[in-house]
């Protein structure tokens, strides 16, 4: 008898260890794995098929999921562990996102990207890594890109095999499958975080430095308009949202984008949606469209998400009449491209007037005094690289001062020794006044300008 209960107890120890080993891993199944889970989800699906495609069951069926995965696993005289995967396999096939949601619920994963339903990617602390874990066939993958996109009236089919999709947590969410993507249906989601980045996060991170972020503070506060330029996944739009809440209070503020992801804080914000078609067919509401209709709302600044067409013509408007203090976003590798290659580029996607070389930049240099470019590091860090001031144009072309620059074989942010006139004259203008030391440079700061 005491051999019997110290194997006993041996056995319950050893499973207490499995459980709370699976209870936190991301598992990849095997084979004969996916084989188990097909079969459970089989079962499962001629009871509750309508439920799954929809939403995923609710948590009181996990004991019955369990109930037919030990039912198949004692068919197939699986090992304890064994069988624990395939319960827990079988239950997150179900519910929420499948094989997924552990990483929906990190939150140091900012990005999740399914290329195939059994090769996932995530991006944790900045950094993208293949993860172990995979969804158990094509159709489960299939199954969770419907269950996100019916609930929003949008539809993924042969007629429509691309999707962009937002959960309810504000994640952004793009899903294809073939002929798009011949090779299987994929599903990259961009996470929302709740949590806004203040100027000390930035800090903190090592995105900036202090005189660099009582600089923008102060610009903000002056109503100095300025864009945050940058390339994919650089954190373009959290910038943007740390920025502006510098903001005062009392300003009126209208914010447009393609999906609601900015988190002022102000009391008097007002926030636009675009809308694309949807299955209903009902007419787009584009961001030009949105932008225009923010200029009759009195607004005493417009923030805009990002700016990737024609709409830029509506901004540097704004910016110029009225609504001094406007900022945005836009897709550029440095503010030497954003002004020499990007911008060309949008104008050019305004379908209603042609703008000379020389009209756009009178325009951009009458509406535009600050460029912040931020840039996403190998390793994985976020810096902001460039603080730079439009100043005017020569010969037809904008002319361009670095105030603050990041250099990267030294990891140090300085001060490049120019005074932007241009923008104290302005902020003093809105009664705030830029103090002159910001720009100073140290002995330090001048040998690592000379490199």
């Amino acid at each position: 008898m005491p051999l019997l209960k110290e194997k006993l107890l041996g056995e319950e120890k050893e499973h207490r260890a499995i459980d709370e080993k699976l209870a936190s891993a991301h598992i990849r199944p095997t084979s004969e794995e996916s084989a188990v889970v097909q079969d459970v989800m089989r079962e499962i699906s001629k009871k509750y098929s309508h439920e799954i495609a929809e939403s995923g069951v609710s948590h009181q069926f996990e004991e019955e999921i369990r109930a037919i995965a030990q039912r198949y696993c004692e068919k197939r005289r699986l090992d304890y562990e064994t069988a624990k995967r395939i319960e827990r396999l079988a239950i997150l096939s179900v519910m929420g996102l499948g094989p997924i949601q552990p990483y929906m619920e990190d939150d140091a994963v900012t990005e999740i990207i399914v290329q195939r339903y059994d090769n996932i990617c995530i991006e944790k602390n900045g950094v993208v890594e293949t993860v172990e874990t995979a969804f158990v066939s094509e159709e489960q993958l299939l199954t969770v890109i419907n269950r996100i996109v019916q609930p929003v009236g949008r539809q993924i089919n042969l007629y429509t095999p691309m999707v962009d999709a937002r959960l309810p947590d504000g994640s952004r969410v793009n899903a294809t499958i073939p002929p798009v993507t011949p090779d299987g249906a994929t599903l990259t989601i961009r996470k929302f975080s709740d949590k806004a980045l203040s100027g000390d996060d930035y800090l903190r991170l090592g995105s900036l430095n202090e005189p660099m972020l009582h600089f923008l503070s102060q610009c903000v506060q002056g109503r100095i308009s300025l864009m945050v330029s940058g390339g994919t996944d650089t954190g373009k739009t959290t910038l943007l949202n740390m920025l502006s809440a510098f903001i005062p209070e009392k300003e009126l503020i209208v914010t447009v984008e393609d999906n609601c992801e900015l988190r002022l804080q102000q009391p008097n914000v007002r926030r636009m949606e675009a809308r694309a078609y949807n299955s209903e067919g009902m007419m787009p509401i584009t961001i030009q469209s949105l932008v225009r209709n923010a200029l009759r709302m009195r607004p005493d600044r417009i923030v805009v998400g990002e700016i990737r067409d024609g709409t830029i013509v509506d901004m540097m408007a704004s910016m110029s009449t009225g609504h001094e203090g406007s900022m945005s976003t836009v897709h550029a590798n440095s503010p030497y491209n954003l002004i020499r290659s990007r911008m060309p580029i949008l104008y050019g996607m305004q379908s209603n007037v042609v703008f000379s070389e020389e009209a756009q930049a009178t325009q951009i240099a009458e509406a535009l005094y600050l460029i912040v470019q931020i840039e996403h590091l190998l390793d994985g860090s976020r810096r902001i690289t460039y603080i730079t001031q439009i100043d005017g144009v020569e010969n037809g072309k904008v002319v361009l001062h670095d105030i603050f620059r990041y250099n990267r074989k030294e990891n140090m942010f300085y001060a490049t020794g120019f005074i932007p006139e241009r923008i104290l004259d302005a902020a003093e203008k809105h009664g705030v006044v830029i103090d002159r030391a910001l720009f100073q440079t140290s002995e330090a700061e001048k040998e690592v300008e000379n490199i």
